[in-house]
């Protein structure tokens, strides 16, 4: 699987240069960027598989996983074309496409081609740590997910819906998932955030880590608090079943929130069908990479985005009975 690395400074391109080289029958190759996100994450593996198998089915497309800071900085390379498929949380596409938060007066024109799969709200620390809730981060060190990550959007709404303050009641450090895990392991933390899919791999490493006994710490409580503040669409309950990480002592209720794969509005409409096709006929593929794949549907692909269906991905769910009135 290759692999490059976003950055907002670089890799500058657009979709229309794209097109630009040879393929191997003498026509033109159509190279597409997917922004995923951190290699301790779902969203890397999931996009590295979509990128295979789009590179493998369509003729004449070749797919490439971006490692990035995941869905704030996916929908920001996509706003200015330095990407063509993004990775994204739903509240951080919200905000994009309403153009508030960090994309204040600046919206992002994304179109939906499927809602994938929802995220669980980890907030995780050591198992002899005294935080049992969320009212115990005061005065702890703690990470809230890397900075351009949906981590970070979601964790600051969770410290603040709790009743505090992420900015003076804990001190707040901006790591990933493997790094914030790495953190805890050596004692530089004691509890980090990260919203991800399960298993999330930079979890499940360390819930593997001899010596290292982690705990989940429930936080759904926050729900009507988030709910009351962002509308009641963008977060549900979930829970985290104690089977999902070895050393769980229990089941654990948590925040949940959906995950959306959106391309530019000015994706070509054929492009965005053939895209949406692929998602569904090579998805025993992509489940065997990871198995968060295994649970995309065509009964909840086109519930839950704040952001319209792309009409390339509308006509593909139309033909298989399953589109919008």
């Amino acid at each position: 699987m290759q692999r490059r690395t976003l950055t907002t400074s670089g890799l500058l391109w657009a979709l229309t240069a794209a097109a630009c080289a040879g393929g191997p029958d003498g026509g033109v190759t159509t190279r597409l960027s997917i922004a995923t996100g951190g290699t301790g994450g779902v969203y890397y593996p999931y996009g590295g598989g979509l990128a295979k198998v789009i590179s493998e089915t369509l003729p004449g497309v070749e797919a490439t996983a971006e490692v990035t800071a995941a869905s704030v900085d996916n929908l920001k390379f996509l706003r200015q074309r330095q990407a063509d498929l993004a990775f994204t949380l739903a509240d951080t596409l919200a905000d994009a496409v309403e153009g508030r938060g960090a994309f204040e007066g600046d919206p992002v024109p994304a179109r939906a081609i499927a809602v994938l799969y929802s995220n669980y709200t980890h907030l995780v620390t050591r198992r002899e740590s005294r935080i049992a809730a969320l009212g115990d981060l005061r005065g702890r060190v703690v990470s809230t997910g890397s900075p351009g990550s949906g981590t970070e959007v979601i964790a600051l709404r969770v410290i603040a819906a709790a009743g505090l303050d992420p900015d003076r009641d804990v001190t707040r450090h901006r790591l990933g998932a493997s790094e914030s895990a790495d953190a805890l392991k050596d004692g530089k933390l004691e509890a980090f955030f990260w919203s991800g899919g399960m298993p999330s791999p930079a979890i499940q490493d360390l819930s593997h880590t001899a010596g290292v006994a982690m705990r989940l710490v429930p936080n759904a409580e926050t729900l009507p608090a988030l709910r009351a503040r962002f509308g009641a669409a963008l977060y549900f309950p979930l829970v985290v079943p104690q089977s999902a990480y070895p050393g769980l002592t229990g089941d654990v209720p948590v925040v949940g929130v959906a995950n959306v794969l959106v391309v530019h509005e000015a994706m070509p409409d054929d492009l965005a069908y053939a895209i949406t096709k692929v998602l569904f006929e090579r998805q025993p593929a992509l489940a065997a990479i990871h198995p968060e794949a295994a649970t995309l549907s065509l009964d909840t692909a086109t519930t839950g985005s704040p952001a319209p269906i792309h009409p390339g991905a509308e006509r593909y769910y139309r033909e298989r009975g399953k589109g919008r009135e």
